[in-house]
């Protein structure tokens, strides 16, 4: 029986529907119904007790009072219902319901969700979210004490429910897509997250299943349709996105469930409540404003045309111009689960000018404050919620002519909100669907015939929604060729311009013709740039990993070191490094693709870091080509700050990277050492500087590292830092420049600057990646964000190493983003930091990335900075790190552990459990 539990016991379909029969039992045990109903907050009333004429027992709401009042007081509130074998209470009965605290805490998220008893025959149901009820069609009566499985059907993939039975069996997590019904028998495609909710003994008591209906976004069945060269259709993974989406909302409902008093709503946040925008919980695909100005009133700003009012004339000073733009009024934004959107996404809230009341040190809202346990459980991994690709906000298509029928491989949000068809509808078919019976044929023989000359072309048709409504369509067609000049894809763009059609030539004006023929061709080069970040769809499995078969050659500085001379001694003879020639010690960490274990290159004695990535959850979860940038990103660094990539391969599962082994383990585990979860103001400037070095070098290689967070960053033996793990990175070319600073009065001035050498990534990248407390503002509105995110992200690092929390944390991703789009920075009055240190973090959390310290003149604005007066900067290498109250404690070689294979079981496995 343990194994059928929650959505997994053997069905009996009856119109769609799967029924069940819920055993109603006399509960005789008292102590053991007094121990459940205390879980919830509740409290027995045995039989006759408070109301003599009655002969059941009731359960009423335990307050904090309760536990000294009389069992015979008056005023309790009875709130449940009947133990019974009387059928007829079935619906009410039987299974107690959640406390009023906790209820009202449940109701007021915006998830669709229901809660389960995990200690009862069933798991039945004992709470569900309004939105429950609205999306499936069932009332109150028809759900609680149910299994969930009444939303199965016909065609319901029994092995996801197998997936689930086993996840619930033995207490684990789940996310996945299913196929329900409603009431009325719709089907839908369900996606479903299952989460334990474990006591202070570690016993399963409750689960939590949250559901988003993802029919119109998914990719359906499409799902599994492959190419010839056995890889997905799909250019990508829609699954992927909305798992990673739910795991971030499914956290305020895990957490409301453990904690209700922890949700409460103070005058301050009903104030908020007022300034902040509603988060938008139903959709569930990345949305980003226009990536491009197009010359539309208000549009956002191109990288060159960014004005600078409020850039900082001298660390921690506005300029008088600032102040005054300072003064503007805030403006709200709509929220998405994925993007925030306003008029202009590229336009940043101001931030109020730098006076030293905004500075000063407050007291923080104790609600504001996480429990340090909280902390310790909370991993904050890295997010992957869309590329730039799927951030482009216009109606387009892509195809892959080198299939069968030249089918849609990818299909914007904005083409399925314009069709009205679902994804699934759409992927794998041919673009004629849209055509109906005022279609004219001869502009579409020209579109057949521009396909088979592989040539562009722009024209104007009618075409047709999902549900039959007409509208002139000023289509543009571009062929996308790949680096040797061969077809690669088609891009199709489309622009509703039933608006502007004239009523006596049928067709749109001139005119408006061409200026929409600008704004395609426009989004067809976003696109074409776009989709160049990601692998060819056509590539054999094979050639996918190649980059990681490539040797790897040892670079100036570290050619000498004793681990270069461990590999050198195999690879000398011709001989590649292979998994084999390594011995497992133990694993240091893992992430939801991969591993990393401490490894000894056999016969040498040398030790190393090994990450090992699973290929087939990067195909799944569109990785590969952030495992390939990884991959040739480390192979280029050369630097004391930076990791050392000493050889990479593949087995038929993995494939591997050989790096430095830091042994004094993550800064994230040093910080939270130490006795106060901060460090000292000598230690932070230490650990900062050498981050804004590595920065520097990355950053004059065109890398935007984008995951900049204590975790991250690694500790040598001697204490020095090494930035890690560049799958979200972004690699471009970089865009060297001299700065000379204005001369002077005096034309022979000792103290005349010298000239300044910048260097920063060319281009601008529209991902949404990163770790969510420490992203910045225009990755969240979908502005193209530059290098300055990083200094924005060590303006996040400084603080929380100053201050033990992060500035903008929100109980849930969601309140985060709201944060660090609207929340004023704010420094504690019970930590004391100096005011340098306080203005470089304002200066590095400018919302504006353009008035952002080191957005102009790169690190070397930071490096001037009062906060690191005193540091020599070229030397710092050769510096002993500041004394530390919990000092760094290095991660050896046990001796005595038990010797280890690679082929034992799960060695290499990725074991990721949700919470």
């Amino acid at each position: 029986m343990a194994s059928k539990k929650w959505m997994a016991f053997e069905t009996t379909s009856n119109n769609n529907v799967t029924t069940t029969t819920i055993n109603n039992e006399i509960v005789n045990d008292e102590v053991t119904m007094a121990k459940r109903a205390a879980e919830w907050g509740l409290e027995l009333v045995p039989a006759g007790e408070g109301d003599p004429s009655s002969s059941t027992s009731n359960v009423v709401i335990r307050t904090s009072g309760d536990v000294n009042r009389s069992k015979n007081s008056s005023d309790r509130e009875t709130v449940l219902t009947r133990f019974s074998d009387d059928s007829s209470t079935r619906t009410s009965g039987n299974f107690p319901r959640v406390s009023q605290e906790l209820k009202e805490a449940l109701g007021s998220l915006q998830q669709t969700f229901v809660v389960s008893d995990a200690t009862k025959p069933d798991c039945p149901i004992v709470y569900a979210s309004s939105g429950f009820f609205t999306m499936t069609g069932y009332s109150s009566k028809e759900v609680i004490g149910r299994n969930c499985r009444f939303l199965q059907g016909p065609e319901t993939d029994q092995d996801e429910v197998e997936k689930i039975r086993q996840a619930v069996k033995n207490g684990t997590s789940y996310c996945g897509r299913l196929y329900n019904y409603k009431k009325d028998g719709t089907p839908f495609w369900n996606l479903l997250t299952v989460t334990p909710i474990r006591d202070d003994h570690g016993r399963v008591i409750k689960f939590i299943g949250m559901q988003v209906e993802v029919s119109k976004f998914t990719e359906g069945i499409i799902e599994k349709s492959l190419r010839p060269n056995g890889l997905p259709q799909s250019l990508i993974r829609y699954d992927a996105r909305q798992k990673e989406a739910a795991l971030g909302s499914i956290v305020e409902v895990v957490q409301t469930v453990k904690k209700p008093r922890s949700q409460p709503v103070t005058s301050n946040d009903a104030e908020k409540k007022e300034t902040v925008p509603k988060l938008d919980l139903s959709s569930l695909l990345p949305k980003s404003a226009e990536i491009y100005d197009l010359g539309t009133p208000g549009g956002p700003l191109t990288p060159g045309r960014l004005s600078t009012p409020g850039r900082l004339s001298t660390p921690g000073r506005l300029t008088p111009a600032a102040r005054d733009a300072d003064k503007d009024s805030r403006k709200s934004a709509r929220i998405s689960l994925f993007g925030f959107k306003g008029r202009s996404s590229a336009k940043h809230e101001r931030q109020p000018s730098l006076e030293p009341e905004f500075l000063a040190p407050k007291d923080i809202d104790p609600a504001d404050i996480w429990d340090p346990a909280e902390r310790e459980q909370n991993m904050r991994q890295g997010i992957d919620l869309a590329t730039t690709l799927e951030r482009i906000e216009k109606n387009f298509v892509i195809t892959d002519p080198r299939l069968p029928d030249n089918p849609i491989i990818f299909a914007s949000d904005s083409f399925l909100e314009l069709t009205e068809y679902t994804r699934e509808e759409i992927l794998g078919r041919n673009c004629r669907f849209l055509q109906g019976p005022e279609t004219d044929q001869a502009t579409v023989q020209k579109i057949r015939d521009a396909i088979k000359e592989q040539r562009d072309i722009t024209v104007q048709l009618i075409n047709y929604t999902k549900s039959g409504k007409k509208f002139w369509n000023l289509f543009h067609l571009q062929p996308m060729r790949d680096h040797k000049g061969e077809l690669q894809y088609f891009i199709g763009v489309q622009l509703d311009g039933s608006d502007h059609v004239e009523p006596l030539r049928n067709r749109l004006s001139e005119r408006t013709e061409q200026q929409s023929a600008i704004v395609v061709k426009a989004t067809a080069e976003n696109v074409d740039e776009a989709v160049r970040e990601l692998p060819d769809a056509n590539l054999k499995p094979e050639d996918l990993w190649a980059i990681h078969s490539v040797p790897v050659n040892p670079r100036p500085h570290k050619r000498g070191s004793s681990s270069w001379s461990a590999i050198q001694k195999i690879t000398a003879s011709g001989e590649k490094i292979v998994l084999d020639h390594f011995k497992p010690i133990k694993p240091l960490g893992c992430g939801d693709t991969g591993s990393v274990h401490l490894v000894e290159l056999k016969g040498s004695g040398e030790l190393f870091a090994m990450k090992a990535m699973d290929k087939s959850m990067m195909l799944n979860r569109n990785k590969v080509h952030r495992a390939c940038i990884e991959r040739e990103i480390i192979s280029m660094l050369d630097h004391p700050f930076l990791p050392t990539l000493y050889a990479s391969f593949q087995t038929s599962t993995h494939v591997c990277l050989i790096t430095d082994f830091c042994a004094g383990g993550e800064l994230f585990a040093l910080l939270d050492k130490q006795p106060l979860k901060i460090f000292k103001e000598d230690s932070a400037r230490f650990y900062a500087a050498e981050v804004v070095i590595g920065l520097e070098y990355l950053h004059c290689l065109g890398i935007i590292y984008r995951d900049l967070k204590p975790e991250n960053i690694l500790l040598q033996k001697d204490g020095h830092v090494v930035l890690t793990d560049f799958d979200l990175s972004f690699l471009t070319s970089c865009k060297p420049h001299i700065i000379k600073p204005p001369q002077l009065k005096k034309r022979r001035s000792r103290s005349q600057p010298p000239p300044l050498f910048v260097a920063e990534p060319a281009t601008p990248s529209n991902s949404f990646v990163g770790t969510e407390e420490y992203i910045a503002p225009e990755v969240i509105t979908g502005a193209r964000h530059t290098s300055a995110i990083d200094w924005w992200a060590l303006g996040v690092l400084l603080y929380e190493m100053l201050y033990g929390r992060t500035p903008f944390r929100g109980k849930n991703r969601q309140k985060t983003f709201a944060n660090i789009l609207h929340k004023d920075l704010t420094f504690p009055s019970s930590i004391p930091v100096s005011l340098s240190a306080r203005q470089l973090i304002y200066a590095l959390l400018s919302r504006d990335p353009a008035t952002r310290l080191g957005s102009q003149g790169g690190a070397n604005e930071i490096k001037e900075h009062p906060f690191f007066r005193g540091i020599n900067w070229p030397l710092i290498r050769c510096m002993d790190p500041p004394p530390l109250e919990a000092p760094l404690q290095l991660i050896r070689k046990d001796s005595h552990t038990k010797e280890i294979k690679w082929d034992d079981d799960g060695v290499l496995a990725t074991p990721m459990d949700l919470f």
